[in-house]
């Protein structure tokens, strides 16, 4: 029997307040990453503390200003996640702040449990490493917003993934749950959403995400996933993030550990380790990238 019912969290299951998406380290059952989704309508404000949580606010729709203190810090933000990147902030612990949308528009809020106070940061788009990672049909766009660049964190990563409809990501499977040389523990968040498709490009898509046992640690989901759900990965391999044909998927992931490193290391599960070699002589898909690309992602 899976585990989908402990790991999975359908659209608006976990709601609260003025949250469509309110998932903290507690609700997960583990002890850092967490994720906030606000939609907001023009000119409506949500005011809150980043406790002891580091967080970013980005949007996934709309632009905002964000207001910390006597300083507003403007959001450029997006019409979706699959025609553009936006500009972000970083804000350390115990950080009050009002975000005030000035478009309609939705907003995530990453976050992991914080172990520095570090100075609020405005993040404009350049600063996000974007670029695509496999090829054929493992082709996906990646965009990291907290990994691999400029903005220091104690233990949140976040990054998100573009999957063209019929294309596998998160593949090959792979884990990052015990602390060597090679990996880092990682307690990761997938949040998704599917372009809708078909004849009037209105149908709601869907996708498949699997998560299985690795050594010494038994989990098992498998299901399927449409805009708004979530699945949380405390441990295990996990992948592939299948996107159904005809449906282009975009998932949000929010990776914390114990590690001040600020580093995403994984392995792949061995039995299928060879697709990174045998996607070498194929070409990239045709439809990405999506957006536009600031930086090649290995």
């Amino acid at each position: 029997m899976n585990q989908n019912n402990q790991y999975v969290l359908p659209s608006g299951s976990s709601a609260q307040g003025a949250f469509d998406t309110y998932i903290t380290a507690e609700r997960a059952g583990w002890e850092y990453s967490s994720l906030k989704i606000a939609g907001l309508d023009a000119n409506e404000s949500l005011t809150t503390n980043t406790g002891e949580d580091e967080v970013l606010v980005l949007p996934l729709v709309g632009s905002a200003d964000v207001t910390v203190g006597e300083e507003t810090f403007h959001l450029n933000g997006r019409d979706s996640v699959f025609t553009a990147l936006t500009d972000y902030i970083f804000l350390p612990r115990h950080t009050a702040f009002t975000l005030t949308a000035t478009t309609p528009g939705r907003f995530a809020i990453p976050g992991a449990k914080a172990s520095k106070d570090l100075p609020v940061r405005y993040c404009p788009v350049t600063e996000v490493n974007a670029g695509i990672r496999g090829a054929g049909v493992c082709s996906r766009q990646v965009n990291n917003y907290a990994l691999g660049n400029r903005v220091e964190t104690s233990h949140l990563l976040v990054t998100e993934v573009l999957t063209p409809g019929g294309n596998w990501s998160s593949y090959p499977p792979h884990k990052h749950d015990e602390h060597n040389k090679e990996e880092r523990i990682l307690e990761e968040i997938y949040y998704f959403e599917m372009r809708p498709g078909g004849p009037t490009a209105q149908t709601p898509g869907f996708g498949l995400q699997r998560v299985y046992p690795s050594p010494g640690k038994e989990i098992d989901v498998c299901t399927e996933v449409r805009s708004g759900d979530t699945v949380v990965v405390p441990f295990g391999y996990h992948g592939p993030s299948v996107a159904a044909p005809g449906y282009d998927m975009y998932y949000l992931n929010v990776m914390a550990g114990p590690a001040e490193d600020s580093v995403w290391m994984m392995t792949d599960d061995p039995i299928h380790t060879w697709q990174r070699q045998a996607w070498e002589g194929e070409n990239i898909d045709p439809r990405l990238p999506f957006t536009e690309l600031t930086k090649e992602t290995l």
